[in-house]
């Protein structure tokens, strides 16, 4: 569960208020499918390089997640995601950053981005999604990849080469989520379905078979 202390500074409490209504309204709208249009879509997944993506390059559904490393569902549905991954070789999942939560948050992206051109995306991800501690800063973002193992020198000197490009990313990324009406993270489609909100496995399955029924 994602915690803080209640003694923390005023933007901290002001940051889990934002917190818990962006979570609550995924959450309600967890069941609320809406189809994608095709051209939609195909801009969607014509991705750049730095949108990272998990699974079987020649998967037959692809699964789109829009989430923010700093958010309690996203993290809560990692797991699933990752058995989805294990138990179904004709799955993709690609992970477009949406920063919703801050500065922090968009740091941990740029970070993301610059080991997924080392090869190392799968790594920084775990770290970072699956991380204990609230990612309320740089510091705490760069604490969490370094006890992962990663040279923060050799991240900083990629992201301040590459920052535009990161910048773009991200840019597109929110232009996306904009035109899907999407209020909150995380927001997944899977295959040409949005659904706003969190989805445990057996949803996820589900709506796997369902997409590829429709193929």
């Amino acid at each position: 569960m994602y915690t803080r202390s209640s003694t923390a500074h005023p933007m901290r409490v002001f940051g889990l208020i934002l917190l818990m209504t962006i979570t609550a309204v995924s959450s309600a709208a967890a069941q609320t499918i809406h189809q994608v249009t095709p051209a939609a879509l195909a801009s969607i997944l014509a991705e750049p390089w730095a949108t990272p993506a998990s699974g079987s390059p020649n998967a037959d559904v692809t699964l789109v997640e829009y989430f923010d490393y700093n958010c309690p569902v996203c993290r809560r549905i990692e797991p699933d995601l990752l058995k989805l991954l294990a138990n179904d070789p004709r799955v993709r999942v690609i992970h477009k950053d949406w920063p919703v939560f801050g500065e922090a948050s968009v740091y941990a992206a740029y970070c993301s981005f610059s080991a997924a051109r080392e090869g190392q995306y799968a790594k920084a991800h775990a770290a970072l999604i699956e991380s204990k501690q609230d990612l309320d800063s740089r510091e705490d973002v760069r604490t969490v990849l370094q006890q992962a193992g990663f040279d923060l020198k050799r991240i900083d000197a990629d992201i301040s080469l590459h920052q535009k490009e990161y910048s773009a990313t991200l840019t597109r990324n929110l232009r996306e989520t904009t035109a899907l009406g999407l209020r909150g993270t995380p927001g997944l489609i899977i295959g040409n379905q949005l659904v706003p909100g969190g989805l445990d496995y057996a949803q996820l399955t589900r709506l796997v078979a369902q997409a590829r029924n429709a193929r």
